[in-house]
This record gives C-alpha cells, sequence and structure tokens, in this order.
C-alpha cells in the first residue's frame, strides 16, 4: 500500500528537483527525505530517482508517480480541510482581544451574528490595548486581534496579518460646538495610551503645533468627563463616541484623519476555520459610526 507521506515526500521533491529544498518545505532533514523516497521505492518495487552529479532527477516511472501524488495529497488535504471546518465551527472556540470603544460595538454585533451562524461556536473575549493584544497574540493567548492603526503609524511586524476591518473617523473632543484643532493650540490636552496619544500627536503636528498633554487616561468615560469640567481637551474615535458620550462635550469630526481597524492573526495561512469564521463576522458588523 503507497504511504500518503512517502508520496507527499515524492510531490516536494518533484516539485524542486532537490532533496535539500524538499527537506526545507516539509521541514524535514535531508536523510529523512531519502528514507521516505527509499521505502517508496520499496514499496512500488521500482527505481523512482536517480543521481545526476550532485543532484537527482525522477526516472519516467518517478515522474508518473509524482503526478499522480500531486492530486492525491491535494484531495487528502482539501478532504482533511473541509472535516475540519465542518468539526471546527460545531464546536470549538476563537479567543479575541481589543480596546474597550470596539468591545462595546462592534464586537458585539459581530458576536450576535456568529452566535447565529454557529451557535455550538464559543467566543471568549478579553479587552487590552492594541500592543497587548498583539504580544498575546504572539503567544498564542489569542486567536485574534482586534486593533487599531493610524496613517503615519509604523508598520506591524510581518509574522502578523491584517485584515482590514473597516476605518473610524477621529472626533475634537471639546466644550464648544464647532471648534478646530487651531482654537487649542495653547490648550491643555488629555493623553492615553501610548497608540492613542500617538494618534493625538499626530494629528496635532499635521496641524502645525505640538499639545501640551496636561492629563493622562485610557477610560474614555474618564477623559470625556475631564473635558466637560474644563481640564483639557482631546480625540477621540467615533467608536468611542458611539460607546459613551457625556452630555457636557461636544466631537468636531477632523476632516481627513481616520483610525484604521484590523483584525490581526499570527503565522503562516490559512486561519483556522473558527478564526475565519470570526473575521468575516467582523467585517460585517462593521460600518460607519455616527456619534
Amino acid at each position: 500500500m503507497l504511504n500518503p507521506v512517502h508520496l507527499k515526500v515524492l510531490a516536494s521533491v518533484a516539485r524542486h528537483s532537490s532533496v535539500t529544498e524538499a527537506a526545507k518545505e516539509l521541514h524535514y532533514s535531508q536523510p529523512s527525505v531519502s528514507h521516505h523516497l527509499a521505502r517508496l521505492e520499496a514499496a512500488t518495487g521500482v527505481k523512482l530517482v536517480q543521481r545526476v552529479g550532485r543532484g537527482i532527477r525522477l526516472t519516467p516511472e518517478g515522474r508518473l508517480l509524482a503526478n499522480r501524488a500531486a492530486e492525491i495529497i491535494g484531495r487528502i488535504d482539501a478532504a482533511t480541510n473541509e472535516l475540519a471546518a465542518q468539526v471546527g465551527l460545531r464546536t470549538g472556540q476563537v479567543r479575541l482581544a481589543a480596546n474597550a470603544s470596539v468591545l462595546s460595538t462592534l464586537v458585539p454585533r459581530a458576536a450576535a451574528t456568529l452566535a447565529k451562524t454557529f451557535p455550538g461556536l464559543e467566543l471568549n473575549l478579553i479587552e487590552r490595548h492594541p500592543a497587548e493584544a498583539l504580544q498575546m497574540l504572539r503567544h498564542g493567548e489569542i486567536d485574534v486581534a482586534l486593533i487599531f492603526r493610524y496613517a503615519d503609524a509604523p508598520a506591524e511586524d510581518d509574522a502578523f496579518r491584517l485584515v482590514h476591518i473597516g476605518e473610524d473617523s477621529i472626533y475634537l473632543i471639546s466644550r464648544h460646538p464647532d471648534d478646530t484643532l487651531d482654537n487649542h493650540r495653547d490648550s491643555p490636552w488629555i493623553g492615553g495610551c501610548e497608540r492613542c496619544q500617538e494618534e493625538l500627536l499626530a494629528v496635532c503636528r499635521r496641524a502645525g503645533f505640538t499639545p501640551r498633554i496636561g492629563s493622562l487616561s485610557d477610560d474614555m468615560t474618564v477623559v470625556q468627563a475631564f473635558v466637560a469640567a474644563g481640564i483639557g481637551v482631546t480625540t477621540l474615535s467615533g467608536l468611542a463616541l458611539q460607546a459613551h458620550r457625556h452630555p457636557g462635550i461636544h466631537a468636531s469630526k477632523i476632516p481627513h484623519h481616520t483610525r484604521q481597524l484590523h483584525a490581526a492573526t499570527y503565522g503562516d495561512p490559512p486561519d483556522p476555520p473558527a478564526t475565519t469564521a470570526l473575521l468575516k463576522a467582523l467585517q460585517t458588523a462593521s460600518h460607519p459610526e455616527a456619534p
């Protein structure tokens, strides 16, 4: 009987015409690849590869079997993925970390979609700032990190794969309607987490000044209370204003400034079926905010 592992090795050797490259692709040692080829030759009773100088080439019989091997392995992989998709979406769990404004607006909509479509899938949610969420993702503690980025921010590590979820407008939060950034060049500003504060600084730099940070808070409820009390001004996203809006503040949309919402996963594709289902639910749940 032909062994699928042996066939997979032969198909890889055929693609690369090299034992060394096949070993790299399959994460095997070179002796292990040679061993699998020898076992396959013993099972078939024919010579499949031959030495040519320092390299190898497939015999006509080896080429014939390699072509069939690629088809067979492809069908096995497809069947495995289809089965995993069915089982993985009937049971199991998927873990998501995001900041408070997204967790209280977009994520519940996505969770409702996911629960309706895949009632057996358990969604676990954790509140974390983007940098912390990405660290958890890298360590395998979560499956998806829902993060925001502003236009001038440096790119994330290449190991993270980002799926664009939507755009979130940025607003100046003050006590006066139709306020502008220029009105507050000399005002005290309220900063927040590192990524939020970098975003605030970038917005002000584009307006031609550096803000004077007088107070700090990561809590959107506290920040708005500070503004309402006259302690300072700040910027917030539309989703933060959807989550909570203090009656004593005014929100003025800052033109041409948005934060980009991305769902980050880690490692090589494809994602597990449950993760893919969550990503689709997040994209479905995303829509322009209306503060």
